[in-house]
């Protein structure tokens, strides 16, 4: 049932990191509990349930946590837990009742994961932001886009999922280690900022070498360099060349009908328009499939830039099976991949309050307490409440 079978995990609802983060541990095999607020659970979501991927492999519990009964049940639930994750602004879990000092209290080996933009404190630290913010003063987003041009968000990939939820998912699962053989959990501060700036080290290196030059589109890795970046083809699509390595290059320029020798030296900067308006005016000659034909599976460091209706079509895609057909939904699969205990799709987003009492029952909360608190409001229960 995958690597983290047997790990238990409360994931407070919310968006960006942390939602994206309890799917990697589910995705694994952990038991991820959400817990929905019973006031918001027929007001809908970001988009529909079934296309919610980021909670796939998790079961919905809606509590009113702001009444003494559902905040003595989550309470219960943090008893028997390893790992509480929450995205709340600084502050806003400990008014709750359920912040890091309340949690180890009842459990004293709990992990207690948060995922926020600009950390626990600074000056920022109860600001709004989104992720363009977060890779914004990092210097990030200034190292993104084409010469002369502005800086260019590259999705949410970077901050809410690369700086956010991946090093959440990876401090949550070194601090489980560590309780493991201590006995004694602690905090996990994931902010964006830092996963980001963390992300950004080889290009901190990069800039005191001399080798990171100020301008955008100027530098090896963003497009500046003839051998690294993207080139239209006579059909009007794209392809991706990355021959870094003066091997690759060679192969690269051979296999489009170049002589090496007949080229400026590409490691003169001042070369590097010349030889991109050389390469331009090929690569316009041939369609993308073309292109494809000619280079790809070759170590000219080929690709085509596919859509992503396009993903699942290529060839090499559908060998490693990248994408999963579940309940009539195309989505990733788990990874990454393990030889013994492979993660898998178990189930579907779930509705807020689907498993409420199937899920409270498994985590040992008495039926006089279901019973009560379906009555009064405290609970929710879309097994209940189909609607």
């Amino acid at each position: 049932m995958g690597p983290l079978a047997g790990l238990k995990v409360i994931e407070m609802a919310g968006l960006g990191p942390a939602p994206f983060s309890g799917m990697l541990l589910g995705d694994l095999g952990a038991e991820v509990l959400r817990i929905d607020r019973v006031s918001s659970v027929d007001l809908g979501i970001e988009f529909p349930t079934k296309f919610d991927l980021r909670n796939r492999n998790k079961k919905s519990v809606a509590i009113n946590i702001k009444t003494e009964d559902g905040l003595a049940t989550l309470h219960s639930l943090i008893e028997k837990a390893d790992v509480l994750i929450e995205g709340y602004r600084p502050g806003v879990a400990e008014r709750l009742g359920i912040g890091p000092d309340d949690c180890h209290r009842l459990n004293p080996r709990i992990v207690y994961g948060r995922a926020t933009g600009w950390g626990q404190d600074g000056p920022l630290a109860m600001s709004a932001g989104h992720d363009i913010n977060y890779i914004a003063l990092t210097g990030a987003l200034h190292c993104i886009g084409a010469k002369n041009g502005p800086p260019v968000p590259p999705l949410n990939l970077l901050g809410d999922y690369g700086g956010g939820a991946l090093y959440l998912a990876f401090g949550i699962m070194c601090a489980v280690f560590q309780a493991k053989q201590s006995g004694t959990g602690q905090v996990v501060d994931s902010s964006m900022i830092d996963g980001v700036t963390s992300l950004m080290t080889v290009f901190h290196a990069f800039q005191q070498m001399g080798e990171m030059h100020k301008e955008r589109g100027s530098n090896v890795l963003d497009g500046g360099a003839p051998y690294y970046g993207c080139f239209e083809t006579k059909d009007g699509q794209y392809i991706a060349i990355g021959a870094i390595e003066e091997r690759f290059y060679k192969t690269l320029i051979e296999l489009i009908g170049l002589k090496f020798e007949d080229l400026p030296d590409r490691n003169d900067r001042n070369n590097w328009p010349e030889l991109q308006a050389r390469f331009a005016t090929i690569f316009r000659e041939k369609t993308r499939d073309e292109w494809s034909d000619i280079l790809e599976g070759t170590d000219a460091c080929f690709s085509p830039v596919l859509s992503l209706e396009e993903v699942n079509s290529h060839p090499h895609n559908k060998a490693r099976s990248l994408l999963a057909d579940v309940d009539g939904v195309t989505q990733p699969r788990p990874t990454p991949r393990f030889s013994a205990t492979p993660g898998e799709i178990r189930y579907p987003a779930p509705k807020p309050g689907q498993h409420t009492i199937q899920a409270l029952r498994e985590w040992g909360i008495k039926e006089e307490i279901l019973t009560k608190g379906l009555k009064s409001g405290v609970f929710f229960s879309r097994e209940d409440n189909q609607s």
